[in-house]
């Protein structure tokens, strides 16, 4: 009798699906990723996935907490801490007379501005992205807004900056719940886009100067942050660089970077921040504007801001464009009342270089 044969059974080959794939597609894969942490996790997976996800286009880094300059986590900013608002404040104080010229009478601020965030150690950006080098589109957050303001108030900013400021648009108001239809309104002064009289003298007009002081300051601060980024990724083509309140936007495109590289960053004598330039503003008020959504803004204010001179370093742009760019700064709501606000009468105030 011959011996039971054994059957054995075809030894199932174990194929990686990945490994089928094309690296053009698994890049495209990453891409959608975007999120610095998770694209730090798929690098750990395989050699193939480390050596493709140094060549990412699209990233997107969050910013958990902010230190100080020593790097010293017991010493963590505190956005909301009594001391740097009363610092801040007084030297809003100190500089309100020297970079604002005259805009009928006005006295000394009381602002409430919270510190700009210090500088970046142990969560630089800078240091996170030194393993990317083909970044083309890059997203910023910071943990927090860079300004303060009081309970209700609404602020909103947007800039565009190149080797200096090119754009800015303000957005501010107290936020209210709509009035009923039956409610008592301000028609008198709805209707021509004047100020009322009380703007002046009850401090509105001075409270507004300070929101655009506090906004430039942290927009020129955010903008000498991003040097050391943009030098070490030179194929970046969009950089935007916001907050998780989604207070204020700095953004840069194509043309900005390009303009960045190619001119002298001038860096203010007082602190670690891009010079701002002097600036022509031009403000629009209503008294009481209704936003889609049942919500409303007291006292509603947009300043559009531009340098006065747009020499070589800050280019030319149009109105046109210039319109596009404060019509586009801000989504839902926030557009329509920018929108509202742009057929106001406009008022033009001057601001010195700081």
């Amino acid at each position: 009798m011959h011996p039971k044969a054994r059957i054995h059974a075809d030894p199932v080959l174990e194929v990686d699906q990945f490994d089928c794939l094309p690296d053009s597609l698994v890049l495209l894969i990453l891409n959608k990723v975007e999120d610095v942490r998770s694209l730090g996790r798929c690098s750990a997976v395989s050699k193939r996935f480390c050596g493709l996800v140094s060549l990412v286009h699209d990233v997107y880094v969050k910013i958990d907490r902010v230190v100080g300059v020593d790097g010293d986590a017991e010493d963590t900013l505190n956005l909301s801490s009594p001391k740097p608002r009363n610092i801040f404040s007084h030297f809003l104080k100190l500089m309100l007379f020297t970079i604002i010229k005259p805009f009928h009478n006005m006295r000394s601020p009381n602002g409430n501005g919270r510190p700009l965030f210090a500088q970046l150690s142990q969560h630089s950006p800078g240091q996170v992205l030194r393993n990317f080098t083909h970044i083309r589109n890059l997203r910023v957050e910071l943990p927090s807004g860079d300004v303060g303001t009081e309970e209700g108030v609404l602020l909103r900013w947007r800039a565009e900056y190149g080797s200096t400021l090119q754009n800015c648009v303000i957005l501010g108001g107290t936020r209210v719940d709509r009035r009923p239809v039956s409610g008592e309104h301000e028609p008198s002064l709805e209707d021509n886009g004047s100020m009322p009289e009380s703007f002046y003298t009850n401090g509105g007009l001075k409270l507004r100067v300070v929101w655009t002081i506090s906004s430039l300051i942290a927009a020129s601060t955010r903008h000498y942050l991003l040097r050391s980024i943009i030098k070490d990724h030179p194929t970046l083509t969009s950089l935007v660089l916001t907050d998780a309140d989604g207070q204020g936007t700095l953004c840069m495109g194509t043309e900005q970077l390009k303009e960045f590289r190619e001119n002298q960053l001038s860096a203010s004598a007082c602190s670690n921040r891009t010079q701002v330039p002097a600036c022509n503003m031009k403000l629009k008020y209503a008294p009481y504007l209704e936003l889609p959504g049942g919500m409303a803004l007291q006292g509603a204010t947009l300043v559009a801001i531009k340098p006065s001179t747009e020499g070589s370093n800050g280019g030319h742009t149009s109105r046109k464009e210039t319109d596009a760019f404060i019509s586009g700064a801000f989504d839902g709501s926030f557009k329509f009342a920018v929108k509202a606000l742009m057929k106001r009468r406009t008022y033009l105030l001057e601001m010195n270089g700081f």
